[in-house]
């Protein structure tokens, strides 16, 4: 896992910006990411600039990597291709020598053959930028789904690429927050793709290309969009079979190595059974588990029983407010853009304590996700009984619900059985409605969350509702969540996290499944859970659903009270934000009103966010704790 920055047509930008002096200090920006070696290339039109976790080939990997007759083409890569052993033997069928062992080389190789063909090919996760020197001609991709980031500027005359945002922003002297990614924020909890919190500035979107030659346009295009197909070519029995298989084929490759491979245990299944097939690989794993000092707020007995069960270490920490508190600056800094999902603290804290032991680390996101494990995937089948009222009948039952207050038993329920699915299901989180909004925020509220999911919805609308909304959160909630701290919390740390369950091939086969076997008897993930039943300790198989639990809803009322009131009142954001409004949440919850715990996480995330990259109040460097200015 690694960290890159790099900027064609540089020499054409009319702009007091050194770029020499620029790209060290963004690439200085990332040493998290690579610590154990750096490099960089130039020439007429390009710079590149890396930083090298060693993973594969750890003596042979340096990069940038030259390729080719007169080092023809020059390679900068972030990630892992696990087939890359098979793909070396499809490199010398075609007569093409290897200098190293490192997946980066395998690519830059392929390239050579194949062109841009070769995102057909890999299975992994990436982001990478290739330099064809004779061609002056640049390209570059992102993973199938979204697993390693890549951002862009582009403007006139020239673009750069960096493997996080913080190393763009000193582009601009006084950036400028991108006043639709803050609407959407406040919807989602995080900014959708391919938009950033700051002007100009861009990710390429999971499953996409670029090709740039020198003095024109970036041009963007997709190579892979995820299609959930459900069949019944297989039955029941078939299905579980070939579900445990490429599982098991997936975290084998996922384990390739040259060094040490751990694996992060939650109390829950998905960790569990990455963590059981690892075990037969590689029997003395190592299992890391994270817990929080507040009762009722940790899994870390679970883990042990699993871990006990499995006969493998286990590795605890556990998390108090106030070093949660010390730390959340730092987070947000490595976050890039503000996630304001609580969870993502103890990824970093255990992520902390699993770089002590261990380079590389599995986990188990995104198998609620392909496998229907979020139990709001009950929820079509739990409001089925609307399906059988009369249209006209229906109308009246919402307009009944608006009179009802707020809180009231049955309101909720009736007012989400009367709203269509497309209406009602953006993802996972749904902060701020649109009449809150405008009670948080002095800005007119241009932008609707059905922006980002209309177009979703419609390329699946032949599909039923469980498969919809699995749909919209893969092309959502898991690269602009999920994925975005999966990846931010264990670079933070040199740590690299891989994402067994996100293998095209694991994929291929939970894209399959009928809708019937997701969710049955109640229980989320029922063919999952069936496949692995031999697999995976008894305990765990049919807990409930909790992953790392935060205890953000009682810490404000309580230990954080005084902590979230002065980040209200020293943010530079009374602009835009009414801080009466958020103090007013803040109070109604600490009574017990009503949980506004996730509203108000959601503006602190901001507040902070823009005190570090707006404000510029507080500095960092790698080694050290950060300093409040």
């Amino acid at each position: 896992m690694c960290g890159f920055v790099g900027i064609i047509d540089y020499r054409k930008q009319a702009s007091d910006i050194n770029f020499d002096t620029f790209i060290e200090k963004a690439s200085s920006k990332i040493e998290h990411r690579g610590p154990d070696d750096s490099g960089r290339y130039e020439d007429d039109y390009v710079m590149l600039a890396f930083r090298r976790l060693s993973i594969i080939d750890v003596q042979g990997g340096h990069q940038p990597l030259a390729y080719g007759i007169n080092q023809r083409y020059q390679i900068v890569f972030n990630g892992e291709i696990y087939n890359y052993i098979e793909l070396r033997e499809l490199v010398y069928s075609h007569g093409r020598d290897l200098n190293t062992d490192t997946d980066t080389e395998i690519i830059v190789a392929l390239y050579s053959i194949f062109g841009t063909d070769i995102l057909q090919l890999l299975r992994g996760m990436f982001s990478f930028l290739i330099w064809d020197r004779e061609k002056h001609f640049l390209f570059g991709a992102r993973d199938h789904f979204g697993i390693k980031p890549l951002y862009y500027i582009e403007n006139r005359k020239m673009n750069m690429f960096a493997s996080e945002l913080k190393s763009l922003t000193d582009f601009y002297r006084h950036p400028n927050i991108n006043d639709e990614a803050f609407q959407h924020y406040l919807s989602f909890q995080y900014v959708p793709d391919p938009s950033t919190m700051l002007e100009h500035i861009q990710k390429v979107p999971p499953g996409y290309f670029f090709t740039k030659k020198t003095g024109e346009s970036l041009v963007l295009e997709r190579y892979w969009k995820p299609q959930i197909n459900p069949a019944r070519q297989l039955n029941e029995n078939q299905l579980k079979e070939k579900i445990q298989e490429t599982l098991i084929d997936s975290v084998k490759v996922h384990m390739r190595s040259d060094v040490p491979v751990g694996s992060f245990l939650s109390g829950g299944v998905d960790s569990s059974i990455i963590a059981s097939i690892a075990k037969e690989f590689h029997p003395s794993l190592k299992t890391f588990s994270v817990g929080f000092e507040q009762k009722g707020y940790s899994e870390i007995d679970v883990a042990k029983e699993t871990a006990d069960a499995l006969n493998v270490e286990n590795i605890s920490y556990m998390v108090g407010h106030a070093e949660f508190i010390r730390e959340l600056p730092r987070i947000i800094w490595h976050m890039d853009d503000p996630v304001a999902d609580p969870a993502s603290i103890p990824l970093y804290f255990i992520a902390r304590e699993a770089r002590k032991h261990v380079k590389v680390v599995l986990s188990g996101e995104g198998a609620d996700e392909l496998f229907a494990g979020y139990n709001i995937y009950k929820e079509p089948i739990d409001l089925s009984i609307f399906g059988h009222l009369p249209k006209g009948f229906k109308q009246k039952l919402k307009q009944l619900a608006t009179v009802f207050p707020e809180g009231m038993k049955g309101k909720s329920f009736i007012e989400r059985g009367t709203t269509v699915l497309e209406d009602r299901y953006i993802g996972n989180a749904n902060i701020f409605s649109a009449a809150e909004k405008q009670k948080l925020i002095s800005m007119d509220i241009q932008y609707n969350p059905t922006d980002i999911t209309d177009h979703l919805y419609k390329d699946v609308s032949h599909l039923d509702s469980i498969s919809k909304m699995q749909y919209i959160d893969v092309m959502t909630w898991l690269k602009g969540d999920i994925l975005v701290k999966a990846d931010k919390m264990t670079m933070a740390h040199s740590l690299e996290l891989r994402v067994p369950f996100l293998d095209k091939e694991v994929f291929k086969i939970a894209s399959s499944i009928p809708h019937e076997l997701k969710i049955r008897h109640g229980e989320t993930k029922y063919l999952l859970r069936q496949a692995v039943r031999d697999l995976v300790p008894p305990h765990v198989l049919n807990r409930k659903k909790l992953g790392f639990p935060v205890p953000i809803r009682n810490w404000l009322k309580d230990e954080m009270y005084d902590f979230a009131r002065a980040v209200i009142w020293e943010s530079g954001t009374g602009d835009f934000i009414n801080k009466s409004y958020v103090n007013e949440l803040l109070d109604l919850h600490c009574i017990g009103e009503a949980d506004h715990s996730r509203r108000i996480w959601t503006v602190l995330t901001f507040m902070i966010w823009h005190q570090v990259f707006i404000e510029n109040i507080y500095t960092f460097h790698e080694t050290e704790q950060y300093m409040h200015i």
